[in-house]
């Protein structure tokens, strides 16, 4: 609509400055430069006119003459505007690594609930084979019903390599067959030990942001960072007996002794 009205008064003005005899009305958006003697003596009804016209520039555009550049400013602030996430993201990456020492590091783990023993050796045989036996401990914010040789994953834990053994300490609940112990919250007898097998990182997540009539998008990507644990034992229960279970002899084996 801006345009259309521009082009009307254009138009309308090169109409008067175009017509032979241009009226008085039409003088007032004429330059002076244009004003000769021959068009002010022209007729002689004509009144006597000065030639001292000021001279004025006219917008034609919409009715915001002052904001002709807001537009480019508007677009300029659109291509830097960051979130707030982004630039606090931006100065943490910047920012050098802290250098923790082994008693702040043991702290930190017993907050999130483990303890790093050591690595594991080609000697050690921590893999022992299934026992019916169940817990549920707790990992920062996360819990997890674990039993001897499952693998979890959890969010990546901090001061821990691969093939480390760790104990987790913060065990709520602990079930067999013949008993259940429920901690208050935690059990302090119980702890479940299990080693490091890998850091990897999980499926990516796209984050769209978007500001409707301000061209503002943002795509983002995100893949969480993981430890998968391999449990190796549960202590703190009475762990009932394994009882072997004897091989049957196949009925058509006893069919060919027969036989024979």
């Amino acid at each position: 609509m801006a345009n259309r009205r521009c082009l009307q008064t254009l138009t309308r003005h090169l109409s008067y400055l175009l017509s032979p005899t241009p009226s008085l009305h039409s003088l007032n958006f004429i330059s002076p430069q244009t004003l000769t003697p021959t068009l002010l003596n022209s007729s002689p009804n004509c009144p006597q006119i000065s030639t001292k016209i000021s001279s004025f520039h006219r917008h034609f555009c919409s009715n915001r003459p002052n904001n002709s550049h807001g537009d480019d400013e508007d677009e300029s602030e659109d291509e830097t505007d960051y979130d707030e996430d982004d630039v606090e993201g931006l100065e943490s990456n910047s920012q050098p690594s802290r250098e923790y020492t082994p008693e702040e590091k043991e702290q930190e783990a017993a907050e999130i609930g483990f303890k790093v023993i050591g690595p594991l050796r080609k000697s050690d045989r921590v893999f022992k084979p299934y026992e019916p036996v169940f817990a549920v401990i707790q990992i920062g914010s996360h819990q997890f019903k674990v039993s001897n040789g499952d693998s979890i994953f959890t969010e990546k834990l901090k001061f821990c390599e691969v093939n480390d053994k760790l104990i987790l300490n913060k065990v709520m609940l602990l079930g067999s067959n013949t008993q259940t112990i429920i901690g208050r919250p935690i059990l302090p007898d119980a702890a479940v030990h299990a080693v490091v097998e890998e850091h990897a990182l999980d499926a990516k997540v796209l984050i769209f942001k978007k500001k409707r009539r301000k061209n503002y998008r943002r795509t983002r990507g995100h893949r969480q960072e993981l430890t998968k644990l391999r449990i190796t034992d549960i202590q703190g229960v009475e762990k009932p007996e394994v009882v072997p279970i004897l091989k049957t002899e196949k009925k058509g084996a006893k069919k060919v002794a027969v036989a024979a």
